[in-house]
């Protein structure tokens, strides 16, 4: 039965979350808990930004600097804002106080993990550059701040990623090897994993290329690295890479994933966005077909986050019924895991989180994701190379007396289900008095009206077509939209088993 979820759990979240001054290791345990039973088959537990949540001894901890009895204004703070200051103060004395108590998070969510038959791995972000518009920022490694001839690009600042570490210095690759070292001779686990997509650029621009051999050498050191640990922890040490959603971009930003599946140095591979959205339609069957006669397992990386188009101001969090729909899709289309990236259980999660123990028993496989409602909606792809054509479908301009094909991947055909095509607006007339016509797969869709579209959902107003049943089928589904005159289309979608009301 292919499936089964994969899990990161950020670095930070834990010590936000819990802000008990009096809590104890096994409240620390009890976090795992609500995993097991669950189809959660890896807990990925991230122990690092460009500090680390543990005390560390090659990097900065987070808590470096800080006085526990400074309050809010000491010099470690002094850069942030008000409104960040007591969130930043609160979860920084949390992540000290738990290591002053000699209680180390993740050496004991390890052991919890296998207690419970749950796979333990850590997650090392490979270039994290949250909040550097702000150099004195309290989050930022001494090294980055010492040495700005180490970053992506000198002279300029128009994107976080522009002071990203360059990975073409030596000194850049010593830096975060010996944090891997360290966590690998600190930390018993089943496997590693390389976070590459935070935050994705790890190269000057137009030196890409070079990179890609670079971090090949450099990810070949890890495997040989884990190899030598592996006889000394009596069990196999996985090494996983964490990379954009579409092959030709990958290797465009240097990560040359389909080549370390090949010379056996990685044992699974997750493609996902970024974080912008949730991509749809990532490539799954040619990921496949570049990993064909390895033994790698292909993980499908889901955001929290889902957007139509990138201009969109709407930021919404995805829901139980939007994630059944990406994951069905990429388990059909071949997926060995689910990764969820951002789906903790508080603050940043899912926008229906009573819904989460639901999704932590159904979205890994299809045989529990079968019957249920389920949406597919049309989304892009959020990260791409410097210099390489982006595109995305949505908005799509409908000229008059001119059609308009959209694709969208649905997995398995809904079994005695019905389903509509639901479409919104971005100007033009309403789409019934626009001479509106919708097909699916060559066959004419019944116009259903106005409807309500609960969240995520367009700002405008949302029209429905309903599907007849023998217009779908399994996979790819295309819609033709042709209409009288001149409208934009911002959102499209297909429901499956729980229709929107009419408005």
């Amino acid at each position: 039965m292919r499936g089964e979820l994969v899990l990161n759990e950020d670095n930070t979240h834990y010590y936000n979350s819990r802000r008990n001054p009096d809590i104890t290791a096994a409240e620390v345990d009890a976090w795992v808990d609500q995993y097991a039973g669950t189809q959660v088959k890896e807990l990925v537990l991230n122990v690092n930004c460009m500090r680390t949540s543990y005390a560390s001894e090659v990097w900065e901890p987070v808590w470096s600097g800080f006085d526990p009895e400074g309050g809010e204004d000491q010099p470690l703070l002094a850069s942030a804002g008000p409104a960040e200051r007591n969130g930043a103060y609160q979860w920084i004395h949390m992540a000290w106080q738990l290591s002053m108590k000699g209680i180390d998070l993740y050496e004991r969510w390890i052991a919890r993990s296998r207690q419970l038959g749950i796979s333990p791995w850590i997650s090392i972000r490979m270039n994290d550059v949250h909040n550097v518009n702000d150099e004195s920022h309290y989050l930022h490694n001494r090294l980055w701040r010492e040495r700005p001839d180490l970053r992506r690009i000198t002279g300029r600042f128009e994107e976080w990623t522009d002071r990203a570490f360059d990975y073409g210095h030596k000194e850049v690759r010593a830096y975060h090897f010996q944090l891997i070292r360290e966590v690998v001779e600190r930390y018993d686990v089943d496997g590693i994993e390389l976070d590459w997509m935070r935050f994705g650029y790890h190269f000057r621009p137009g030196f890409e290329s070079e990179g890609a051999v670079i971090l090949t050498e450099f990810t070949s050191s890890v495997r040989k690295l884990l190899d030598e640990w592996e006889m000394k922890r009596g069990h196999r040490i996985k090494l996983s890479a964490r990379v954009p959603s579409r092959p030709e971009t990958a290797l465009a930003l240097g990560m040359d994933a389909a080549e370390w599946a090949q010379q056996g140095l990685i044992d699974q591979l997750v493609v996902t966005p970024f974080w912008e959205t949730i991509e749809t339609d990532m490539p799954i069957e040619i990921w496949k077909q570049l990993l064909r006669g390895t033994t790698v397992t292909l993980a499908a990386g889901l955001e929290v986050l889902i957007r139509a188009y990138p201009a969109s101001k709407l930021r919404q969090m995805n829901t139980l019924e939007t994630v059944r729909g990406a994951a069905m899709s990429f388990l059909n289309r071949g997926a060995d895991r689910i990764y969820l990236f951002n789906y903790m259980d508080s603050q940043t999660a899912m926008a229906d989180l009573h819904n989460y123990p639901n999704l932590l028993r159904e979205a890994g496989h299809v045989e529990t994701l079968r019957g249920k409602p389920r949406r597919h909606i049309v989304t892009y792809a959020d990260t791409w190379a410097p210099g390489e054509a982006s595109a995305n479908i949505l908005p799509v301009h409908c000229a008059a007396g001119r059609s308009r094909s959209i694709r969208i991947h649905i997995g398995e055909k809904p079994n005695q289900q019905a389903a509509m095509i639901l479409i919104g607006m971005e100007n033009g007339a309403g789409l019934l008095e626009s001479g509106c016509r919708v097909y699916l797969n060559g066959q004419l869709c019944e116009w259903a009206g106005e409807r309500i579209l609960e969240k995520p959902c367009p700002e405008g107003a949302v029209f429905g077509f309903h599907i007849p049943d023998h217009a779908m089928k399994d996979g790819f589904h295309v819609i033709e939209v042709s209409t009288d005159h001149e409208v934009t289309l911002g959102w499209v979608e297909i429901a499956i088993g729980k229709l929107a009301p009419d408005a």
